[in-house]
């Protein structure tokens, strides 16, 4: 295998892995830039996984599979909403006790209803969504450097990747050029001044929960029915955590999170490639090093080599209607 065949591999590996960040991450975006911390990103990924992975085993349908696990994460959305917002309690402390619930409960019920220790049957192929050919791939797979690409890399995903890409200028549309994107980013900033407009805080922050609790029901059901073939325990593996990273690291804009997550994605994409392979004049390197470069990158870039990344101004801060 030549280097451009391995650089194709990762690339396609990098695309795959990236899809879970990139909804988890908008999902967060649109959270935060309404003032409301979202930690339980992780806990609802893992949920909407779940649902999705139980549904469409049992329905045969991917498509169910995927509205369950939407249903499952906007109603995780909705109690970390309900304390949060309503009863203005910690935000942090909600949605860590989301992510120990969704841990917790989804082996305890996997275990009930499928005797397999926490995971889910596998699933037959017409229960998950399956890779889509784009027209012209077979034909243009022998032309130099862009065959290949389009072909292997472009070409191939399942329908929920492409959905993804497509999220990214949605989201940036919604938030920059629409009303509600620009009460959302107002109310993160100064909610007394939206309040003062007649403007229902507490309504726009319940939107946003709800948009996020959409987008990680798209990102959990990606990992369970569409890049895999069943839900394994803790299968979501941090990728909460990373995508958090990455929102911050993209200071909070749509475009930016996007090459935030293709990044985390393609060091996860490259971790895996260097299983077992030797590096010149080091030898092996144990495969562990490379799968931390992801937290260490996050760490490294968010000590101040990205400058400063200020979330909303009042992000984390239940709002208290003046009298």
């Amino acid at each position: 295998m030549d280097f451009f065949d391995i650089l194709i591999s990762i690339l396609g590996s990098t695309i795959r892995l990236s899809i879970p960040l990139i909804f988890t991450a908008l999902a967060g975006l649109f959270s935060e830039r309404s003032g409301i911390f979202d930690i339980g990103l992780e806990g609802k990924m893992l949920a909407a996984a779940f649902a999705a992975a139980s549904a469409a085993y049992m329905t045969g349908s991917p498509w169910i599979g995927l509205a369950s696990g939407i249903g499952v994460s906007l109603a995780f959305s909705l109690v970390h909403g309900f304390a949060s917002i309503t009863n203005r309690g910690n935000q942090i402390v909600s949605g860590v006790a989301i992510n120990f619930v969704a841990a917790g409960l989804t082996v305890v019920l996997g275990q009930a209803w499928f005797g397999q220790g926490g995971r889910t049957p596998q699933l037959a192929g017409s229960a998950r969504f399956s890779p889509i050919t784009l027209p012209g791939a077979e034909a243009m797979r022998d032309v130099p450097v862009i065959g290949p690409l389009y072909a292997n890399v472009i070409s191939g995903n399942n329908l929920l990747t492409y959905l993804a890409f497509l999220a990214v200028p949605l989201s940036w549309w919604v938030l920059y050029r629409t009303r509600f994107g620009l009460r959302l980013r107002a109310v993160g900033e100064n909610p007394g001044a939206v309040d003062t407009a007649g403007i229902s805080v507490t309504w726009l922050r319940y939107r946003a929960v709800l948009v996020a609790g959409f987008l990680c029901g798209f990102s959990g059901t990606y990992l369970a029915i569409a890049q895999s073939a069943a839900f394994i325990k803790d299968m979501s593996a941090g990728k909460g955590y990373i995508a958090l990273a990455a929102l911050i690291f993209a200071k909070w804009k749509p475009v930016p999170v996007l090459l935030a997550c293709l990044l985390f994605g393609f060091l996860d994409a490259l971790a895996n490639f260097m299983q077992g392979k030797s590096v010149p004049l080091i030898g092996e390197v144990p495969v562990q090093i490379f799968q931390a470069l992801p937290y260490i990158l996050t760490c490294i870039l968010l000590a101040g080599f990205i400058g400063a990344a200020n979330p909303p101004k009042a992000g984390g801060v239940p709002y208290v209607k003046e009298r």
